[in-house]
């Protein structure tokens, strides 16, 4: 495959700029008319032709100032087509473009674009897919107003476009139209268009300014009564951030469309935004906890970037985290308002720890703010997300929220209605502080986890510690340099006594590591001072702290950060993990036992820092503390340690299960953390065969989705009729409902049985099972891949093997969902050399595949480049 990477350093402005937009789409299955008019003006002083892109579009016609290009001119003196770009050779400096071209919606099962699906009209442009649907400069520093006209069959009541209507009409021919004008210049990739027949939910919001919007919300008919959270989710969201950031909304309406088919999870149109139904549809039978905090959470999210996307955009591609990094820590703070500051930074932690350190430690591994890429898709990254999120979150640390507020004042004082880049944000911080933020910069050019080390030594009543940092080279880097990494810290004895340091290096419990490492002592009579490192995981890194186990008790005793207390307990497991690797068939001490009693006796009132607490670490957590994994060794070693665990706290789970009411349902966080910490105790019990009828009766007496699947979940740790049962009555009551049946099908790509494929092949056969479902093929193959890695690193090879076959078959329908579940193929460097082999061999049959996408490809081509050194 022939392909060409794209830098940042080679960045250069538009040639040209395109003031207006004026859209006339008339809406077919197979035969979408698109009539496209652009008012343009060259930039500066050149004599380059107009370059627009197109993906495989025919022109039907062409015009410039309503002039058409005749069949008997020359047409090759005034532009050139290619599959990829229109090229227009015209010296005049200002004028008016008007190009016709068809599509075929029904045809488009990339999800790109304006497809059809599920009887809906829909369009999905970011990050490069407005080329699909029209002609233009479809880069986001191009900014323009846009009129979009919609025309449909009556068949299809609503018609929806950015911006607010401003007219709408009957036509010949049983047909209709709507007129939409959004004012905010903004870039083609938030240009958006619904059309389709729906159940309509509305409200209104006034803003603090007493400006009334209207809110409308679209969901598949039938469903209407799943959309209440999602609507007053908005609601919360529009309020907190007038609260907070002081941004008010600015269109007259608000719209949310739902669809079961969509590539991403939302899309944060101007004024529509297009969410994956997931996101949106809630409700006490079928929505768990976790997916009313994902609904609010992803409606914030994508509500936010009305701000932080739209209004301030992205200069280019390579700026992608300057909008999703700071949108992801905003719906983040927000969240955390919502509902409980620990519980969502735990969330947060085991996000990075799962899946952005594998990929910093991968091939793929980039900054933050990336160097270049093949394929723009391929930059919807947990790095440029969530690593991008900590980035921010630390600005938030340094300056304090007034600080960053200032900051953020003036970040859209400065850049309201521009496209610009993260130095442009980093500026605007510095300027609301007193910091020199430059050695802080680094952080979005600098690929890789970086380590800190804790070293400390006593004599008499003086301790001496010394934090370092080290990152070691990366796929993309081979030289590194230090950081600026704000720590924070508390210093205890093992009666919990807090120190500070002589040198005041610590202020307010945090210090900054800003070169290789840095020292400081302590006056104290004690023989022990332990140090507790990274509170409330205040930067993106390691940590290297050689405690022993009664000082990590003594953490979670004793330390003043909740977040440290649970990240003690972390450690301990993982700890008891590796000694089970190393001597297979050992018992952890009772000592060890007896520590973990007393924490939860300490905790019994606390739900959710026990729930929290009483989580073992997941295998993908595992994985980054260690290297050269043997998969089936480690998968052995933590599921001894469980068992162990369930039998020598046996006792103190059952008082935990019971102690906890069952009570009518209600999204509420203290019944949250009840219910969170009743299904982990009970998945732990699971494993205890005398206790499997506290597991049915779980799943029989539940009045929700969060007890029916906690216990289907604990069912996995039972026997596999118990199992089998309990999932064929699930299937049965829920199989009208996609959403819910994803949950289903989950369970049985992530269940440990020895006859998975057949399991997986009868999933894939089974009737509501599509391919060009991007949320089922997640459902089964990404939940397969990601997370039953026993079986998917099955050491013949059969997993790998598996998801490759499947893989190339997806590629050819979707190449975005494709290129997401081969991540795990990818990150074959963590692994021991038996596992190595194989992986690349499948990496190896996708790489040499006729036709292979560049979404795969470049993933693919990196990392069987790699070599780590």
């Amino acid at each position: 495959m022939s392909v060409q990477a794209k830098r940042r350093a080679d960045y250069l402005p538009p040639a040209f700029s395109i003031a207006t937009v004026d859209l006339h789409i008339t809406l077919h299955p197979t035969n979408t008319r698109v009539i496209s008019t652009l008012s343009i003006k060259r930039q500066g002083s050149h004599t380059d032709p107009l370059v627009l892109d197109g993906d495989n579009l025919p022109v039907n016609s062409l015009k410039i100032n309503g002039s058409a290009i005749s069949d008997d001119s020359n047409e090759a003196q005034f532009y050139e087509l290619t599959e990829s770009s229109l090229t227009l050779y015209c010296e005049l400096d200002a004028f008016e473009l008007t190009i016709e071209t068809t599509i075929s919606p029904e045809n488009n099962k990339a999800l790109e674009g304006l497809y059809l699906s599920g009887g809906a009209y829909c369009t999905q442009c970011e990050a490069e897919g407005f080329r699909r649907i029209t002609f233009f400069m479809d880069r986001p520093d191009v900014l323009s107003v846009y009129t979009v006209t919609v025309v449909g069959d009556k068949s299809i009541p609503m018609l929806l476009s950015n911006g607010n209507p401003v007219e709408k009409g009957e036509l010949p021919d049983n047909q209709h139209f709507v007129k939409w004008h959004d004012p905010h210049p903004k870039p083609c990739y938030l240009f958006a268009l619904v059309a389709g027949d729906f159940d309509l939910l509305c409200d209104t919001f006034t803003t603090k300014s007493g400006k009334d919007v209207a809110l409308e919300l679209y969901v598949d008919k039938g469903k209407k009564a799943q959309g209440d959270f999602a609507l007053a989710s908005l609601k919360r969201a529009m309020k907190w951030d007038e609260d907070v950031f002081g941004l008010e909304y600015d269109l007259d309406i608000y719209m949310i469309v739902a669809v079961d088919f969509f590539n991403m999870g939302a899309m944060e149109n101007k004024g529509l935004n297009v969410f994956n139904s997931k996101f949106v549809l809630a409700d006490q039978n079928s929505a768990t906890d976790d997916d009313f905090f994902n609904v609010e959470s992803v409606i914030a999210h994508e509500y936010f970037h009305n701000w932080t996307g739209n209004r301030v955009t992205c200069r280019d591609w390579f700026q992608l985290s300057l909008k999703e990094g700071l949108t992801v820590f905003r719906d983040q703070q927000f969240s955390a308002d919502m509902t409980s500051a620990l519980s969502n930074r735990i969330k947060h932690v085991r996000v990075m720890r799962e899946h952005q350190f594998a990929e910093d430690s991968s091939a793929m591994s980039h900054p933050i703010r990336p160097e270049e890429v093949i394929e723009m898709n391929n930059f919807y990254t947990v790095t440029v997300y969530d690593k991008g999120a900590e980035v921010i979150r630390m600005f938030h640390t340094l300056l304090g929220a007034d600080g960053f507020r200032k900051g953020m004042d003036e970040y859209f004082k400065r850049h309201d209605g521009q496209a610009v880049t993260c130095d442009d944000f980093v500026s605007a911080m510095q300027s609301a502080s007193k910091l020199d933020l430059t050695q802080f910069s680094r952080w979005y050019s600098q690929s890789g986890t970086p380590t800190v080390t804790v070293k400390q030594n006593v004599e008499q009543d003086v301790h001496t510690f010394t934090l370092s940092q080290y990152t070691a080279p990366t796929a993309d880097q081979a030289e590194k340099l230090d950081l600026y990494i704000p720590i924070n810290i508390e210093l205890i004895d093992s009666n919990g006594n807090h120190y500070t340091d002589n040198e005041g290096v610590i202020r307010d419990g945090m210090l900054i590591l800003n070169e290789p490492s840095i020292t400081f002592t302590v006056n104290a009579p004690e023989k022990t001072l332990i140090p507790v490192i990274l509170g409330n995981f205040s930067a993106p890194v390691k940590v290297e702290n050689a405690l022993d186990t009664l000082s990590l008790l003594t953490i979670f005793t004793h330390a003043r950060d909740p977040f440290n207390r649970w990240d003690a307990l972390q450690t301990l497991y993982d700890r008891c993990i590796k000694q089970l690797e190393s001597a297979p068939g050992s018992a952890i001490s009772d000592a060890i036992w007896d520590g973990i009693k007393q924490a939860i006796k300490h905790e019994k009132h606390n739900v959710e820092l026990l729930g929290e607490c009483l989580v073992i670490p997941s295998f993908e957590t595992l994985c980054q503390t260690r290297t050269g994994v043997k998969v089936g060794e480690l998968a052995r070693a933590r599921d001894a340690f469980c068992r162990q665990f369930s039998k020598a706290l046996k006792s103190e789970l059952l008082d935990v299960f019971n102690g906890i009411a069952r009570v009518p349902y209600n999204y509420e966080q203290t019944a949250v953390n009840q219910r969170r910490c009743k299904n982990v105790v009970l998945a732990h019990l699971a494993r205890l065969p005398e206790h499997e009828n506290l597991v049915v009766e779980h799943f029989e007496n539940a009045d929700n989705m969060t007890d029916t699947l906690g216990a289907l979940k604990s069912a996995q740790y039972s026997s596999k009729a118990t199992f089998d049962k309990l999932m064929t009555t699930f299937e049965s009551k829920w199989n009208h409902d996609p959403l819910v049946l994803d949950k289903w099908f989950a369970l049985h790509a992530t269940q440990p049985s020895e006859d998975i494929f057949a399991t997986i092949t009868m999933l894939c056969e089974h009737p509501q099972f599509t391919m060009g479902n991007p949320n089922r093929v997640r459902a089964v193959i990404g939940s397969f891949a990601f997370y039953n890695s026993e079986k998917f690193h099955a050491v013949d090879g059969s997993g790998y093997k598996y998801v490759t076959d499947y893989l190339l078959k997806l590629d050819a329908i979707n190449p975005q969902v494709a290129s997401r579940i081969v991540t795990p193929l990818t990150q074959w460097q963590g692994f021991a050399q038996e596992h190595q082999v194989l992986m690349k061999q499948q990496l190896g049959r996708l790489l040499n595949h006729k036709g292979l996408s560049k979404d795969v490809f470049e993933k693919v081509s990196k990392s069987l480049a790699y070599d780590k050194h």
